[in-house]
């Protein structure tokens, strides 16, 4: 065999066959003595990170890096690739990919195109003993996602994902942007984006905390569109919007995204901030149902995901008011 002979045992018609681990080559029949040979300078292949190789002299694609950052972080500890079988797989493990190369592969607008990126973040299990190196920088987690699959390889959900990706960003237009995209084209909930950047203790930055606003914003935002679509669509009576609900003595009841006066029906919008949300629900639902108003709560995410489902809850509450006591009265003004 001379130097110069490649030493790939299919044709590399994927990026699988041309990026492969060390494991992968010996279950192959290629030892390490003539893998090294194959990466000498001028040789076919080269080392793109340790323990995973690049069978072609080029440079690597972008997914070819992503392919090699999982194969690097994927492999079995030191203290079990003995016992270790080689895997039939892609060998990837638990790790999935985070941050910015995440969102890109989820499609965002607002993340930079894979191409243009010099790292790519890797999610593992924090009892792994696995060192950033070269393009991968590794990201690690006591409890992991359970990953999505994005151009065939598992990436963290958009939550995980942009909470990795602020952590090291300090320019807070682009922050905004991200959060933003994320719910206005319906990659995620506000609520669900906000634990996570609470989680990893990130709303101590004021870039953030201003970002998170937009967030919350642009979700009641998309949340009232879909409603509106709600009641046009299904047929319901039409509400009056976004109102103020007082006793005849001027005592403030609460604020209701829509309410039916003849029904007194009330509809909330679960689209408050998740440290408003339990508190002052619980008490205005309480306060309200008291003086005989029933409150329907839709979350923006059940009227993304069953619209149908609410307006048949909605109806069945306009439905049931002849059944039930009379509301005190209830003055109702805009907000």
């Amino acid at each position: 065999m001379t130097q110069n002979t490649p030493l790939s045992p299919r044709p590399l018609h994927d990026v699988r066959q041309r990026v492969q681990s060390a494991a992968q080559l010996r279950a192959q029949g290629v030892s390490a003595a003539q893998t090294a040979a194959q990466c000498l300078p001028g040789g076919p292949w080269q080392q793109l990170l340790p323990g995973v190789y690049l069978l072609h002299p080029g440079p690597p694609t972008s997914q070819e890096r992503v392919h090699g950052a999982l194969l690097y972080a994927g492999r079995p500890p030191v203290s079990a690739r003995r016992t270790v079988p080689a895997q039939s797989g892609p060998g990837y493990g638990e790790a999935m990919v985070t941050g910015l190369a995440a969102l890109a592969l989820h499609g965002f607008a607002s993340a930079p195109p894979m191409i243009a990126l010099h790292r790519i973040d890797v999610l593992v299990p924090r009892t792994r003993r696995l060192r950033s190196t070269r393009f991968v920088d590794v990201k690690r987690a006591a409890s992991l996602p359970a990953p999505d699959r994005r151009l065939g390889v598992p990436v963290a959900p958009v939550e995980r994902a942009l909470a990795d990706a602020v952590a090291g960003l300090t320019d807070a237009p682009t922050v905004r942007r991200m959060l933003t995209e994320a719910v206005r084209e319906g990659h995620c909930e506000p609520a669900t984006v906000v634990r996570e950047l609470s989680a990893a203790k990130l709303l101590g930055r004021p870039h953030v905390v201003e970002a998170v606003d937009a967030l919350l914003m642009e979700g009641r935002a998309v949340a009232e569109d879909r409603l509106y679509e709600m009641v046009r669509s299904y047929g319901l009576p039409e509400p009056v919007w976004n109102v103020d609900l007082y006793l005849r003595g001027g005592t403030f009841l609460g604020g209701v995204d829509a309410y039916w006066p003849d029904q007194a029906v009330a509809l909330e919008l679960g689209t408050r901030s998740p440290r408003q949300e339990h508190i002052t629900y619980t008490a205005e639902r309480e306060h309200l149902e008291g003086l005989g108003v029933t409150v329907v709560r839709v979350t923006a995410k059940k009227l993304r995901e069953r619209m149908a489902q609410q307006a048949v809850v909605v109806r069945t509450a306009l439905m049931a008011a002849d059944d039930r006591e009379p509301a005190a009265y209830v003055v109702v003004l805009p907000r």
